[in-house]
């Protein structure tokens, strides 16, 4: 697979392979029930946003994960027919960087582009258990994880469409619009977002954070009133 291809389409779409850095670890320790990376990267999204609440820096960091995942795999697959084997052993993350997150895969098998294929390496692979270790360190609804994931997969699939008719490549949309619905099955993302636009129907929060705004999929028109208490 062509990963100078992949990081074209943008920045969610860049992976590394090699050498991580000294700051990374393997997501596969994350998930095993070492919290320290997950939680200096709640840390660090709160002080970047100055958020409120600890649950909306630990949104906003999920979502910016979750959409790293989703367009790496999806991407893959739309692009060249198949999917890097996205093995939380071999993925490398450093909590300590910006947006988009820094990931580094040690090795670059290929496998099946089919939705089954993505569903097991991304979903069940790392959305499960990512969002069990945040949910270990902060208050934060199941139901929001799943919008975060619904909305980052479909931000994906808009991606995806700018960049095939920018390079005149409509097969492209097309697959990762067909993978991207077999996806949205799945009772989990089922009802996350509607409509063409695929326009989410739960929030991230980050419109609780000083001068934060509503996302461009965001299910509210206008933020809403904060309470006075």
């Amino acid at each position: 697979m062509d990963l100078d291809e992949l990081a074209s389409v943008g920045g969610f779409f860049a992976l590394r392979t090699g050498t991580p850095g000294d700051g990374h670890a393997p997501l596969a320790r994350l998930y095993a029930g070492d919290a320290a990376p997950l939680v200096a990267r709640v840390d660090t999204v709160a002080a970047r946003l100055r958020a409120p609440e600890r649950r909306v820096a630990a949104s906003v960091a999920h979502l910016g994960l979750v959409a790293r995942l989703w367009s790496v795999a999806l991407g893959c697959a739309a692009l060249h027919g198949e999917v890097p084997d996205l093995d939380p052993a071999r993925l490398h993350w450093d909590p300590e960087r910006s947006s988009p997150d820094d990931l580094c895969l040690t090795g670059c098998g290929a496998l099946p582009a089919d939705a089954s294929t993505i569903r097991e390496t991304v979903q069940y692979g790392h959305l499960v258990p990512l969002a069990d270790a945040l949910r270990s360190d902060t208050r934060i609804s199941s139901q929001l994880l799943w919008g975060n994931a619904g909305s980052a997969l479909a931000g994906a699939v808009r991606e995806l469409r700018t960049w095939a008719r920018r390079s005149g490549r409509p097969e492209v949309a097309e697959r990762a619009a067909a993978l991207a619905a077999e996806l949205f099955a799945h009772p989990d993302l089922s009802g996350t977002v509607h409509g063409r636009a695929m326009r989410r129907r739960s929030c991230c929060l980050y419109y609780r954070c000083p001068g934060g705004g509503l996302c461009g999929d965001c299910v509210f028109d206008l933020p809403p009133r904060r309470s006075a208490h």
